[in-house]
């Protein structure tokens, strides 16, 4: 097996981790895998086994499952002040913060994404949910309400925690989606088993051993690493689950539905999106290209919300399309903790072969590489370069599918179809998200009307906050992430009547 000796350098803290034994965190311990099985994980930059982890199956989901309902239906947690709650995650976001670089590394190590990145984005946002959410613990209220039949009712509703909640997370953002997962669910008072990806592990396990830290009760949360099959699907189908959160493919949320069909778990999903860029004549072109730039190009298009499809007014589509292609063109290509990187790899060679798969699928349906193309010129790793393309039309697979990766189908409209704009960015399966970009304030707020999806943008793309709503109209999903509404997600209204 490969060692750190063999990667980029990282802070001895993490190296120290990253060569520990790993095990999976059930009912307060770190436990191996009942089975004694173990599988690698890989760095994206170099294709070397970094570390290995435990593998989780049904009878690890299971002990895990029932320390979950132990804890809920016996333990503290639910029956703890809010207050005490939200000490206890205000706490675990101070303990992340004190350990920033070492997370920042373990996401760059594991994911490939740029050190940088990780530190300005991953990190702060990580913080601020979980601290956000332990704003929340005490401010969970029901209210009054004055019955028709008269006064000789008093009738009020509580909000109360929905159970035990097994919640599965992706590979992109590895440690904000477990925050994002985490933060509300323990807010409301509910306990946790989550599943973390198997191509990202580290730095859940990382959190798991600051959760124990920051004094959680045993059995508030499990953390599990295995596989869909193994683990996912167990969990999701377990009748001792009362919830499943998921965030992932479309393909894979529509499998947790029926996972969960056997008791009637309540389900969420934010799942996949083949988002909308909207740029009009009037708009500031140079903010427009970097903005767009942005949408598709963060997180190497690794987003479920990437701006994948760029509509732009016929007037400026050359020197939009140009200034994208430039960025892309210019885009350094490197390991996430190379100081060179402004790009790192896909996340494994299977995305990649994905990622690559569709781009040969639109040259070969018809369309233009006007910047990028399938080969990123390097030996070894994931590497796929920013890719820009034209001449698509509507039925193309480019631009139907989620790519997942860093390309976008650049498409002109003029104006006779200004009117069909919005129709043209709706037509898709999915709705997560979209941007719009110009001058113009009432343009901007009838499309923002128009466009059917959880979130739109306007001049500017991928801005998140703890306190904003995120979710998807459509195929993109159930419920919604963050803000005060992600709290309906983990609790249950009971009304109260009492004959006075």
């Amino acid at each position: 097996m490969a060692t750190l000796t063999q990667e980029p350098q990282v802070s001895r803290p993490t190296a120290d981790f990253v060569s520990q034994v790993h095990h999976n965190y059930i009912d307060g311990r770190f436990v191996p895998a009942v089975s004694g099985k173990a599988f690698s994980v890989y760095n994206p930059a170099t294709g070397y086994v970094i570390t290995q982890v435990p593998e989780a199956e049904a009878e690890d989901v299971n002990r895990a499952v029932l320390a979950a309902r132990r804890a809920f239906d016996e333990g503290p947690w639910p029956r703890m002040s809010p207050s005490e709650r939200g000490r206890i995650l205000w706490k675990l976001a101070d303990l992340i913060e004190q350990h920033t670089e070492e997370f920042a590394e373990l996401e760059s190590l594991d994911n490939g994404k740029p050190l940088a990145v990780a530190r300005v984005a991953d990190l702060p946002l990580t913080v601020d949910m979980f601290r956000y959410m332990a704003g929340w613990a005490s401010k969970i209220t029901g209210s009054t309400l004055q019955l028709s039949a008269g006064p000789n009712y008093h009738s009020y509703t509580l909000r109360e925690p929905i159970g035990v909640v097994a919640q599965i997370i992706p590979w992109n953002f590895p440690l904000l989606m477990a925050a994002w997962k985490l933060a509300p669910a323990l807010a409301c008072g509910c306990t946790v088993i989550l599943k973390l990806a198997e191509q990202t592990p580290l730095s859940g396990l990382r959190l798991a051993q600051l959760i124990d830290e920051a004094g959680f009760p045993p059995g508030v949360v499990n953390i599990l690493t295995g596989f869909g099959e193994g683990a996912g699907a167990p969990l999701a189908a377990h009748e001792l689950v009362d919830k499943v959160a998921f965030t992932g493919s479309t393909e894979v949320g529509r499998l947790i539905v029926h996972a969960a069909a056997g008791n009637l778990k309540k389900v969420s999903l934010e799942l996949g999106g083949k988002s909308p860029v909207i740029v009009f004549a009037d708009a500031n072109i140079d903010q427009a290209i970097s903005g767009t730039s942005s949408a598709i190009f963060f997180n190497h298009g690794q987003c479920c919300c990437a701006g994948s499809r760029l509509f732009v007014h016929e007037r400026v589509f050359d020197e939009v399309v140009d200034g994208v292609s430039r960025i892309a063109s210019s885009t350094q290509l490197a390991p996430g903790l190379d100081p060179s990187c402004q790009m790192g790899p896909l996340v494994s060679e299977e995305q990649y072969q994905k990622v690559v798969g569709y781009i040969e699928s639109g040259i070969a349906d018809g369309a233009h590489v006007h910047a990028g193309g399938p080969n990123s010129g390097l030996e070894r790793g994931y590497f796929v370069r920013p890719t820009v393309l034209t001449h698509t039309s509507p039925g193309m697979k480019v631009v139907q599918e989620e790519i997942f990766g860093p390309v976008v189908c650049a498409i002109p409209f003029n104006d006779k179809e200004l009117d069909q704009i919005v129709h043209r960015a709706n037509d898709s399966v999915f709705g997560l998200a979209a941007s719009v970009w110009t001058q113009n304030l009432s343009t901007a707020h009838k499309v923002a009307r128009g466009l059917r999806a959880g979130t739109v943008w306007i001049n500017c793309h991928n801005v998140f906050d703890a306190s904003l709503p995120f979710g998807g109209y459509k195929q993109s999903g159930w419920g919604r992430e963050m803000g005060s509404e992600v709290l309906n997600s983990y609790t249950e209204t009971k009304a109260v009547t009492v004959a006075l």
